[in-house]
């Protein structure tokens, strides 16, 4: 029985009740999505062009910084001009070093029915991560524990169209921070069996994650295999450090993913122009992936960046903005010039609550995301208050609204045309199709019904409590997390992990995340 599939076996106490609801459940994962939709492309081939040759004069002539000795040795060996910590890179040799990031491939999970491809017109959606706080089951916002990050990642487990669990979805405050990574890792893979993300936040951390890896999949399988992805923001403007570096080598010579992704703050720490803040966010991104070909030639890589704009009455970073979408838009044009996979942020909200203004701000992002051709669609699920926060609400409608998206994507369905068709005689004029047998076989899939949106009447909603979205959405988690079961792990995996964990958090002290540079 797949690990997703709902059990019927029967139990003690009193849970009839919930077994019935949840023999109609079904939360296997929706396979990778294949985007049918018309790209949205807003330039030009002269405005590609334009970007393109003004991203390479910028790395020709105003250079990157590494702020890193080896990747600085790295460069003057692949034949960079290296100025101190600034490195100038030829036009030719960074379209050499592109040019084998691999343009889509397959990522593993422990779970081979949820192995999906990403890359061209495949796609994945990823739930947000990094929350220093969440609002709870309870919607008060407070600092999140591990049990909270392994409700979240319960929660990602159950979202059919969620395909990771990320990693630190929430930040969980009652583990030292220097241990933190190992029991972050732990939760994904112990709590799903869908891919999960990578710790990148010190290049020893990320090898603690590559030999977590290595215990779950094999060694020889990384080789040749994606398993998992780490994440490694640039300083913007046009700067790398040694930590995201270093992180960087540790996935890169394991032939793991990374998405290099620069942090943009547009009109702070770029031009106060959109496609000026294009060209220089691609100089830094193809900078990196360039970089990640220098280290493992032929190691996949994924285009990446966080995109923002800043208010220029207070500074504080905006979501949902149509500069953001338009972005969107020029970057996956650039990626496709490039022909590299791209990834982009998602369901992104500024709101302090799960209200009107995080609705309305996830949403222009969501259906710009999915006409641009985003592949690595990260930040998915639960993001509000510019990242501050994970609301347990918003999570499960996120998801929900991933789930929309992806039926939308697909394209119509055609399978059915003639049978549908031929119901309009047999109906005619004045009818109606709600006894006819093709709708009766056919109105669970023809149309989406959402669960968690009210469509009853007034009336109707009224006799039903007169609940809101959060409410519905807070007792809809609650319903999910008491469904839940535990996709079983190999016993001497599960033991040779924690046998891991119990010896790194030996040779860790706790105080080391003092000092450790994050």
């Amino acid at each position: 029985m797949n690990a997703h599939e709902p059990k019927t076996r029967s139990r003690a106490g009193g849970r009839s009740a919930r077994r019935i609801q949840r023999s109609t459940r079904d939360f296997a994962m929706l396979p990778g999505l294949t985007n049918r939709l018309p790209l949205c492309e807003v330039m030009d081939g002269d405005h590609v062009d334009k970007i393109d040759n003004a991203s390479m004069h910028i790395l020709e002539n105003v250079g990157v910084v590494f702020r890193d000795p080896i990747a600085l040795e790295d460069w003057r060996k692949a034949g960079a001009k290296v100025v101190g910590e600034r490195v100038y890179l030829d036009r030719g040799l960074v379209r050499s070093l592109i040019s084998t990031i691999p343009s889509d491939f397959t990522y593993y999970a422990r779970n081979p029915a949820n192995n999906v491809r990403l890359g061209g017109r495949h796609s994945v959606f990823v739930p947000m991560t990094g929350a220093p706080y969440l609002r709870d089951l309870d919607d008060v916002r407070r600092n999140p524990t591990l049990d909270d990050l392994a409700m979240f990642h319960k929660l990602s487990h159950m979202s059919p169209a969620l395909h990771s669990t990320a990693h630190h979805i929430v930040e969980p405050y009652d583990h030292p921070i220097s241990q933190r990574h190992l029991r972050i890792t732990y939760s994904s893979i112990k709590h799903s069996d869908k891919m999960f993300m990578g710790m990148t936040t010190s290049p020893k951390n990320a090898e603690d994650v590559m030999d977590m890896c290595a215990i779950l999949f094999g060694e020889e399988f990384l080789e040749t295999h994606p398993v998992t992805t780490g994440n490694c923001n640039g300083n913007s403007p046009l700067v790398w450090d040694e930590t995201m570096l270093g992180a960087m080598r540790a996935f890169c010579r394991r032939n793991q993913p990374v998405l290099c992704s620069p942090f943009v703050l547009g009109g702070a720490n770029t031009p106060a122009s959109v496609p000026a803040t294009v060209a220089q966010l691609n100089a830094e991104a193809l900078s990196a992936l360039a970089y990640t070909q220098v280290i493992r030639k032929g190691a996949p890589a994924i285009y990446g960046h966080y995109l923002s704009t800043v208010s220029m009455r207070s500074g504080a970073p905006m979501a949902g903005t149509p500069e953001i979408s338009l972005m969107n838009f020029m970057i996956g044009q650039m990626a496709r010039f490039y022909d590299v996979p791209w990834r982009t942020s998602n369901t992104l909200g500024g709101a302090k609550t799960f209200d009107a203004q995080a609705g309305y701000e996830s949403a222009t992002t969501l259906s710009a995301v999915m006409h641009a051709g985003a592949n690595y669609i990260w930040h998915s699920a639960g993001w509000n208050e510019a990242g501050m926060h994970c609301s347990v609400a918003k999570f499960v409608v996120d998801a929900e609204q991933c789930a929309m998206a992806y039926r939308m994507a697909e394209g119509p369905k055609w399978h059915d045309f003639d049978e549908a068709l031929a119901a309009i005689p047999e109906v005619g004029p004045g009818g109606h199709y709600l006894g006819h047998p093709h709708t009766q076989e056919n109105f669970q899939t023809a149309y989406f019904m959402p669960e968690l949106f009210d469509n009853n009447s007034i009336e109707q909603w009224v006799v039903d409590g007169s609940k809101e979205i959060t409410q519905r959405a807070l007792e809809h988690a609650r319903k999910l997390l008491g469904d839940y079961e535990e996709p079983a792990l190999d016993q001497a995996k599960n033991e040779a992990l924690l046998d891991y964990i119990a010896r790194r958090e030996r040779e860790i002290p706790a105080a080391e995340a003092l000092n450790q540079d994050y």
